[in-house]
């Protein structure tokens, strides 16, 4: 059976997260749906990460397995047909004949994120539901310098959900930056893998810092703590953004960087 490798980008509002549920609309059963309605297959696809409820994604990858050998483009032009005459905000970007070996998930070497702050004293309804609106002046340099803190290999339990399912709370961050263009204030995070709500919990003890409630050193005791109850507030999701996945060379076939 072919593998095809699917780059995926949706507006995260709608929906109950990725992962298919039986209660509540998913982005997964969207995109199996339209698959199904395509070539009459039911499917279950896999994918690089399961974004929460309301989180977005540019650059999202899955794969599914068909019984026939479709071509990349037909795949591609069928399932956005079907996925808009469904009402979906759901775009197929792009479809790639991959090898059997290859797997959104497993096969991932790196997953990077961004998450936007709209940073101004009045609200931002077009920004609604695309950004955290934070009316209070946020220091962009010192949430920057605080959030330097956490890169490396730590016990992230501070930043770790209750209900995560990983293993281990323990991770190695890549990169974690935060930078102001205009009125957005925008943190960027980069590593293999992440815990359930890691970044969102990054954001809103980094916003601490910006209000100047925090600062470094406090962000350091947060992560030594290894506690829960010593994070800063969990930032909502609708400002996060899953926008590049890292694979490698995977059986002489070269696997494009989704970011």
């Amino acid at each position: 059976m072919p593998r095809y490798k699917l780059t995926v980008e949706y507006d995260g509002t709608p929906y109950a997260g990725w992962q298919r549920q039986e209660n509540g609309h998913t982005v997964q059963a969207a995109i199996e749906q339209a698959i199904f309605k395509f070539c009459g297959e039911s499917i279950s696809l896999g994918a690089a990460g399961r974004t929460d409820s309301g989180v977005h994604a540019s650059a999202q990858v899955a794969h599914v397995d068909l019984v026939k050998d479709w071509s990349s483009s037909k795949i591609r032009e069928a399932l956005n047909a079907h996925l808009v005459f469904a009402g979906e905000t759901v775009s197929i970007i792009n479809v790639e004949l991959v090898s059997s070996q290859f797997d959104a998930r497993f096969s991932a070497t790196g997953r990077h994120y961004l998450y936007r702050i709209v940073n101004r004293r009045p609200p931002a309804p077009l920004e609604a539901y695309r950004a955290w609106w934070v009316k209070k002046p946020l220091d962009a340099e010192a949430m920057h310098a605080a959030a330097q803190r956490l890169i490396g290999t730590h016990d992230f339990t501070t930043f770790r959900a209750t209900q995560c399912q990983s293993k281990s709370p323990v991770k190695t961050l890549d990169f974690l930056s935060v930078s102001r263009k205009g009125e957005i204030v925008e943190i960027r995070a980069s590593a293999r893998s992440f815990l359930h709500n890691q970044i969102r919990s990054f954001a809103g003890t980094l916003q601490e810092v910006g209000c100047g409630r925090w600062d470094a050193d406090d962000v350091s005791a947060a992560l030594e703590a290894r506690d829960r109850q010593a994070c800063g507030p969990v930032a909502p999701p609708h400002g996060l953004y899953l926008i590049g996945v890292d694979y490698p060379l995977t059986d002489g076939i070269a696997i494009p960087r989704a970011f």
